[in-house]
C-alpha cells in the first residue's frame, strides 16, 4: 500500500504529471486484481474497488457507508487487525483467515490493513482469497506425483499383463481338470490374477494421452452420476440437488467427468456409511463463480474457470493431518483404499485446465471443481 500512496503523492506534486493525460485514482484501484476497501475511523466502508465488489458479491452502491459489522461479526479477528493498524501506524497482515458472516463465506483469505497517513483513523483493507492458489499448488503437486508413476504404469502394463494372461489361462485349465479339493486353489489363482490386472489397468489411466474435449452439459453428467450411485452404493443416502439451470456447457470430456464425480460421490457415500447414521446427505450443486482464472504455463493467456461443481457430505470429515496430501497417489483415508482415486481425480481435472479444492471439518466435507466454459471456434475469453 505504501507504494501506491507514494505514487499518488508524486502525481500530486509533479507539475509534469498535471500536464499529461490525467488518470483517475479510482480507475487505477478498479484495475487492481486485489479487493481493496477503505474504512473510516468508525469502520464504515468509505469506498471499494471493483475486485471488492466481486469479493463481497455486492455492488459499490450497496457497500458504501455499510458498517463492517454488518458483513462480519464484531468479535471477528479482522477488527483486531484494524485496531493494530490504527494504533501502531503500520501495515498489519494475517493469512489463512476465515471470513464468515451473514453476507460472506470465504476461507483461507489473506488480509492486510494499512493506515492512511493523510486521513487519521482511515484504513485501507486488502483482501485476497488464497484458496484457488492453494488448490492449484496442491493440484500441481499431485499431478507431478501422478506423472512420476506414469512410467511405472507403462512398465507394469507391458511386463505384467502378458504373463498374467498366461497365469489366468493356466488356472482355468486346472480348474476344469483338478480334483474338487484343488479346484478352490485354482479359482483363487484366477481371481488374484484378475485383481492384479484390474490394478494395472487403473495405473494405466495415469498415462499421458491426448484429451478429447467438447461441449458437455454438466447437469446431464450429474444426473447420470446420481442415478448410478442412487441405485447402487448410495441407495440409502439422501441426495440434495441445487443446480443453476442457466449455466453454459463445460469444455470437457463427458466420460472422464462422470468418472471424477462418481469417484467423489462414492467417497462421500463411504464416509457417511462409516458413521452408520440414518441422516446421511450428499449435496450436489453447480453455479457461477466470478473471478476464478488460471494463468497458462506460457504466461500468454489465462483460462477462465467460472463454472463450479460441488459435492458435499455431512460425514465425519477428513483427518487434518492428510488433508494437504489428499490428492497425492497412495494417500487414502480408507484402510482398504489404494489411494489412487483422488490422485486420478486431480489429474483429470488438471488435464481439463480446471481446479479442484477441498474443505473439511466434522459434519461437512466439500469438494469443489472449477471448470472452463465451452466456446465456439473463434470466440475468446480475453
Amino acid at each position: 500500500m505504501s507504494g501506491f500512496k507514494r505514487a499518488f503523492g508524486l502525481m500530486k506534486r509533479n507539475p509534469r504529471a498535471a500536464s499529461e493525460p490525467r488518470v483517475d485514482a479510482a480507475r487505477i484501484l478498479d484495475a487492481l486484481p486485489l479487493a481493496m476497501v477503505v474504512l473510516d475511523e468508525q469502520d464504515n466502508i468509505s469506498t471499494v474497488n471493483y475486485a471488492a465488489e466481486e469479493f463481497f458479491g455486492s455492488s459499490k452502491n450497496l457497500l458504501m457507508n455499510t458498517h463492517l459489522s454488518e458483513i462480519l461479526p464484531l468479535d471477528h479477528p479482522i477488527f483486531l487487525v484494524l485496531e493494530r493498524a490504527r494504533r501502531d501506524g503500520l501495515t498489519v497482515a494475517e493469512h489463512d483467515m476465515a471470513l464468515e458472516g451473514p453476507r460472506l463465506a470465504r476461507r483461507g483469505c489473506a488480509v492486510q490493513a494499512a493506515p492512511l497517513q493523510d486521513a487519521p483513523g482511515f484504513v485501507v483493507l486488502t483482501l485476497q482469497d488464497e484458496s484457488a492458489a492453494r488448490a492449484l499448488d496442491q493440484q500441481m503437486s499431485a499431478r507431478n506425483a501422478a506423472r512420476s508413476i506414469t512410467g511405472m504404469a507403462a512398465i507394469l502394463a507391458h511386463e505384467v499383463k502378458n504373463p498374467l494372461s498366461g497365469i489366468r489361462g493356466a488356472a482355468q485349465l486346472l480348474e476344469a481338470s483338478a480334483p474338487a479339493q484343488d479346484r478352490e486353489l485354482a479359482v483363487l489363482i484366477r481371481d488374484e490374477a484378475d485383481r492384479i490386472r484390474a490394478m494395472v489397468e487403473r495405473m494405466e489411466t495415469f498415462g499421458e494421452k491426448k484429451l478429447e474435449r467438447h461441449a458437455v452439459n454438466i447437469h446431464r453428467v450429474l444426473e447420470h452420476v446420481r442415478k448410478l450411485s442412487g441405485s447402487g452404493f448410495a441407495a440409502r443416502i439422501r441426495f440434495i440437488e441445487s443446480y443453476d439451470p442457466s449455466l453454459p456447457h463445460v469444455h470437457g470430456n463427458r466420460d472422464q467427468l462422470v468418472q471424477v464425480l462418481l469417484n467423489l460421490v462414492k467417497n462421500a457415500a463411504e464416509s457417511i456409511a462409516g458413521m452408520e447414521r440414518d441422516d446421511g446427505e450428499i449435496h450436489l450443486s453447480t453455479g457461477f463463480q466470478h473471478g476464478v482464472r488460471l494463468s497458462a504455463s506460457s504466461g500468454r493467456m489465462r483460462a477462465n474457470l467460472p463454472l463450479f461443481v460441488a459435492v458435499r457430505d455431512n460425514g465425519p470429515g477428513i483427518p487434518e493431518d492428510i488433508r494437504r496430501h489428499l490428492f497425492e497417489p497412495f494417500i487414502s483415508t480408507k484402510a482398504s483404499g489404494s489411494g489412487l482415486g483422488l490422485a486420478l481425480v486431480a489429474k483429470i481435472i488438471a488435464d481439463h485446465g480446471g481446479l479442484i479444492d477441498m474443505e473439511s471439518r466434522p459434519g461437512r466435507t466439500e469438494f469443489r471443481i472449477n471448470l472452463p466454459v465451452f466456446e465456439e471456434p473463434g470466440e475468446s475469453d480475453g
